[in-house]
């Protein structure tokens, strides 16, 4: 293996020895043979390290521009796309509600939003930062545009916090401090000084060290118990893009070998795949096709694309000038350059022989420097803080206590992607009259359009403030607001986040110490997991179940509903009382015990025994069941009219069903049952037919979908803009000018992510 190939991969590459290798006239096998085993792996010798000067020039050492240039490109060009989705300029009157009495949750509370307008002026100061980007044009102003905006909008909602959007920030932050704007840049065309330079080493360092970083962290979270025995995603083992495994393996070996394993597995050793050239091809192959998956199995907006974007990252740094030079000539124009000729920049630090070899090529010398320099020692030593902020950062939990809950931090620096998946089975909102003692309660997630408030303490008491603040205007004086939330976690029993006795209005809470309103986790009680699967083994198709856990001294109150005209309470550990308050009667519960409760009403149960008490919920939906039946036979005898065996004459609630297959005949039935089912059966024929289209016709519907969601975002932006210069119009203007930008695609057929709305569903506990 030649030496330039051996240690294109690496963090810290020999790539200054690229372009010097193609003038020389000695074969690239001799020059291989001139290095050590270690220069020809890793990219630099043993000496490079062994003092703080050579680690300054190896950091500083002249690299080509080439890949960073095209990463640039393709970042801002996903950034642009995020910000009218993800970001949500497409939705952004929706998101911020201005004027509307709303609930918000940023990082710090003195955060807020501006006015609408100027709302929509910070996106678009965002957006043509991430266009600069994308083209290199005005490239620090761009990024400072594009950065700054960023995370105001970033630490504006917490709620909106994930990984990938973290990740963002980041590169966004580093490419400002990078020379970015070498290659194929707009710039580099206003400034021939800079077409086509060198960049110092440490700005792939950094991207290269930032996605190891994202990998093997994500790999060593998964490490947890949880992901290792298969609970933390098992939901996603019955996705049709695993119908391939299932062919050959169960459900239960796809979700904890493919999903689980092969996850685990995939994060722990991609960065170091990437890393080597014998490796990096499977590297590419698995990567690609992990985050392809990724695409269809989650909504994470441009994640997957810009994790894609960056594996060419770990490739020789001159890849793009091979790749373009196999177009045609006439191309070349406007592809990236493939010239080797790279100009020397003052940014790097250069060797003396290579000095030498500018004197006799007589590119001026005053453009080299082999001197090092106050600039290139600050670089060096921001590269090395950065790292190693990066690899703190997500163990800097116990700094940070009051952020932690049942999982540590606040969710987004950690890197601990769907480790944890969450469901929330019952949230109380209590409020309390200071004055007069009235007590009454409240819709959940009244005043916002969030639902991460329920895992989190410190937006619970960013909410519960709010809330205190927008009761009185509902005539409650001083009020007390107390939560109770159930939660289960990674497949865990149903059980309390939250002391739901605290007043959370009044209690105590600092981002540097334990929340002590926080409820522990029982993971004492993981080992029913295993038991819960058994259980469910036995049920048929219409009996549904929850597990309960609760602790000593406290109690739920329950009310089920009429549409659950079989619901029975068992206990599995622990002893319960259950009162039933419209008999006024209690009855205790030991382990195996169960009984019936009346539906349409309510009951408590208490936890009586010193240690929680377990119990499980066994319900059937008797209206879902009824009405499940009814469908049936309506289809049945919709078959039977349809293939001519019918000979019973119907009756004219029952004539809709004759209708031909094409025909709207919901609206001509007078039977609420019969005008469901039709419009059921019409329905599922919408859906069957979209799942059934073409490439091209997904397509087209894909490009129809963002072209009006992106048309919107530009609209209303351009309304804002108006706005601020020249002021607002004449209502009746205003309203026609939103009305336009609302405009969608007509629509000939039901939506196929449309739930069936009218229909009975499951009824919660």
């Amino acid at each position: 293996m030649e030496a330039r190939d051996a240690t294109a991969g690496a963090h810290v590459s020999s790539d200054e020895g690229e372009q010097a290798t193609k003038k020389d006239a000695a074969p690239p096998k001799d020059k291989s043979q001139s290095k050590s085993r270690m220069e020809q792996i890793f990219g630099f010798k043993k000496e490079d390290l062994s003092s703080w000067h050579n680690l300054v020039a190896l950091l500083n050492r002249p690299t080509d521009p080439a890949s960073l240039g095209i990463f640039r490109c393709l970042f801002g060009m996903l950034m642009a796309v995020d910000i009218t989705q993800e970001r949500g300029l497409s939705h952004l009157d929706y998101k911020y509600l201005d004027g509307a009495p709303v609930c918000r949750f940023p990082l710090f509370n003195f955060l807020q939003p501006l006015p609408m307008d100027w709302m929509y002026l910070v996106y678009m100061v965002m957006f043509f930062g991430a266009v600069g980007i994308m083209l290199g044009c005005f490239y620090r102003l761009s990024c400072l545009m594009f950065i700054s905006t960023y995370w105001y909008i970033f630490f504006l909602d917490k709620t909106a916090w994930n990984n990938h959007s973290y990740l963002y920030g980041l590169i966004g932050f580093q490419l400002t401090l990078m020379d970015g704007n070498r290659y194929w840049s707009i710039d580099g065309l206003r400034r021939p000084s800079i077409r086509n330079a060198h960049v110092p080493l440490w700005n792939y360092t950094l991207l290269r060290t930032q996605i190891f970083i994202v990998y093997f962290i994500a790999g060593i979270k998964k490490l947890d118990a949880d992901w290792v025995e298969g609970y933390s995603m098992s939901y996603l083992a019955h996705h049709w893009l695993f119908d391939p495994f299932k062919l050959i393996l169960p459900v239960e070996l796809v979700s904890l070998l493919v999903v689980h394993g092969g996850g685990l597995i995939l994060d722990l050793t991609a960065g170091y795949l990437l890393f080597f050239d014998v490796t990096r091809p499977y590297a590419f192959f698995f990567v690609s096709y992990f985050h392809c998956m990724n695409s269809q199995l989650f909504s994470i907006g441009m994640f997957s694309y810009t994790m894609l974007a960056t594996s060419p990252l770990f490739c020789y740094t001159d890849w793009p000038r091979r790749f373009f030079s196999h177009f045609p000539e006439f191309l070349r124009g406007v592809l990236p350059l493939t010239s080797s000729d790279v100009q020397p920049s003052s940014s790097c630090v250069y060797s003396e022989t290579e000095s030498r070899s500018t004197e006799r090529q007589e590119t001026p010398p005053a453009t080299k420097s082999s001197k090092l320099r106050l600039k290139h020692k600050l670089r060096a030593i921001f590269a090395i803080v950065y790292i190693l902020e990066q690899l703190f950062l997500p163990y800097s939990h116990f700094i940070t206590q009051g952020y932690n809950n049942w999982t540590n931090g606040l969710y987004g620096y950690s890197w601990d992607m769907m480790v944890h998946s969450r469901s929330h089975q019952h949230v109380k909102i209590t409020y309390k009259d200071g004055k007069t003692g009235e007590i009454g309660y409240l819709n959940p997630g009244v005043f916002t359009q969030s639902r991460r408030w329920k895992d989190h303490g410190d937006m619970l008491k960013q909410y519960a403030t709010c809330l205190s603040q927008l009761l009185p205007r509902y005539n409650v004086s001083d009020p007390e607001i107390y939560f109770d939330i159930w939660v289960s976690i990674n497949e865990r029993f149903q059980q309390r986040i939250f002391d739901p006795r605290v007043d959370i209005v009044k209690a105590d809470w600092s981002p540097f110490k334990a929340n002590p309103w926080l409820m522990p986790l029982l993971v004492d009680l993981s080992p029913w997991r295993a038991k819960f699967m058994e259980i469910e083994g036995t049920l048929d198709n219409q009996t549904e179940i929850v597990f309960i856990a609760d602790f000593p001294g406290l109690h739920l109150e329950n009310y089920v509903s009429e549409d659950l005209g079989n619901t029975s309470i068992q206990v599995l550990q622990g002893q319960v009382n259950v009162e039933v308050l419209e008999e006024k009667k209690n009855y205790t519960l030991q382990p195996g015990e169960m009984m019936k409760v009346p539906a349409g009403a309510y009951h408590k149960v208490y936890t009586v025994s010193e240690d929680p008490s377990c119990y499980m919920y066994i319900y059937v939906n008797t209206t879902e069941a009824a009405l499940q039946e009814n469908f049936t036979k309506l289809f049945e005898l919709q078959e039977r009219i349809r293939n001519g065996t019918e000979t019973e004459p119907l009756p004219p609630e029952l004539q809709p069903l004759a209708a031909a297959e094409d025909e709207v005949s919901e609206v001509n039935a007078t039977d609420p049952i019969v005008r469901l089912f039709l419009k059921r059966q019409r329905r599922m024929k919408e859906v069957k037919k979209r799942r059934e289209a073409g490439v091209l016709e997904r397509l087209e519907r894909f490009a129809v979908k963002k072209y009006y969601t992106i048309r919107r975002g530009f609209l209303m932006s351009a309304i804002a803009m108006r706005n601020l210069v020249v002021g607002l119009p004449p209502l009746e203007q205003l309203t026609r000018e939103v009305d336009f930008a609302n405009m969608k695609a007509p629509q000939s057929e039901g939506n196929q992510d449309e739930r069936l709305k009218d229909e009975v569903g499951h009824g919660e506990l």
